[in-house]
Order: structure tokens, then sequence, then C-alpha cells
């Protein structure tokens, strides 16, 4: 356990010392991924949010799970946990079926919130983004965002947003 604990530690020492842009090669990603399921999931969603909140800025681009040209909503998401070892779909539509369902209530840090595109009239998926926080009935998630904001920022779930929500599913 000391051996595993120890090489956790370099790994995230490693990856958060300006590596943090570039997804883990494949034998050591699935390596990562094996230590990180072994941590109780409220450590392992503190150091995925930490991971996210590093890449805070970055700007929108279409299509894109590239910290050097930019993330769509769901290439953000698959990025990050791809990071630590996750699988999870690329295309926003696919989260649904990723996944435990949780009610927004008792959605915590880490979870997935999916929500419809800009009109919430019409309920198709459209965007996700990750929880980073919550304090009693707020809540606040990280996503890359096409609007104001235009990149990878924290939001709160307001009223647009919660007229928009349509599912959280939480992986870890």
């Amino acid at each position: 356990m000391k051996k595993t604990l120890t090489l956790f530690c370099l790994v995230f020492f490693f990856a958060f010392q300006g590596k943090s842009q570039t997804v883990l090669p494949g034998n050591f990603q699935k390596m990562v991924q094996k230590l990180v399921q072994q941590l109780p999931p409220q450590q392992t969603a503190l150091q995925l949010i930490n991971f996210a909140k590093g890449l805070i800025g970055k700007p929108y681009h279409y299509a894109s799970k590239n910290p050097k040209r930019g993330f769509d909503c769901s290439g953000f998401v698959s990025y990050v946990f791809e990071n630590f070892g996750f699988s999870v779909p690329r295309s926003s539509r696919e989260f649904p079926d990723a996944g435990v369902p949780v009610s927004l209530q008792n959605a915590k840090v880490g979870d997935v919130l999916i929500f419809t595109g800009t009109n919430p009239k019409q309920r198709r998926i459209g965007h996700v983004g990750i929880v980073y926080s919550v304090d009693g009935d707020e809540i606040k998630f990280i996503h890359s965002t096409s609007g104001k904001a235009h990149g990878v920022t924290v939001t709160e779930m307001d009223d647009y947003y919660k007229s928009r929500f349509i599912k959280a599913v939480s992986i870890l």
C-alpha cells in the first residue's frame, strides 16, 4: 500500500508540474486508473476538480478536446476524466447512458451534469459539465461554454441552467 501511495503521489506531482495538459500514455494511464479506483470517491473527485481548474480560461473550440486549441463541452469533460483513466463518451448526447444516474439533489463534486442545448424548450441533450462545488442547494459546475465566457469556466446552477437540466450521472 505504501508503494501504491508513493507512486500515486509521484504521478500527480508530475501531472501538475506543467504537464497536466497532456493525456497520460496508455499503459501509464491504465496504471493510474487502477490507483485512482482504490481511492475513496471523494478524494478522486477533488483530484479531478483540481485538474479541471488548471484548464480554466482555455478557449472554447467546437469539436475539440485538445488543450492547445481549446475544448467544446464534451471534449472538456472527456479530457478531464480520461486523464484519470476513466472511459467516458466523447459526445454530450451519449452521457445519459454513462455512469450511474443521480438526482440533482444528491449530485456530488465530480458528477456530470447533462443539459439541453441553449433552447430549454427543445429537450435534446446539447451540453455537459462537471459538478465543481455543492454548498447546500447551491451547485457550481465547471464546463467549456460557447457563451459569454467562451471557454472553460465555473458557472452557478442558476434558473437558466436549471431550466436546461436533464440529468446528472456519477462516473466515479
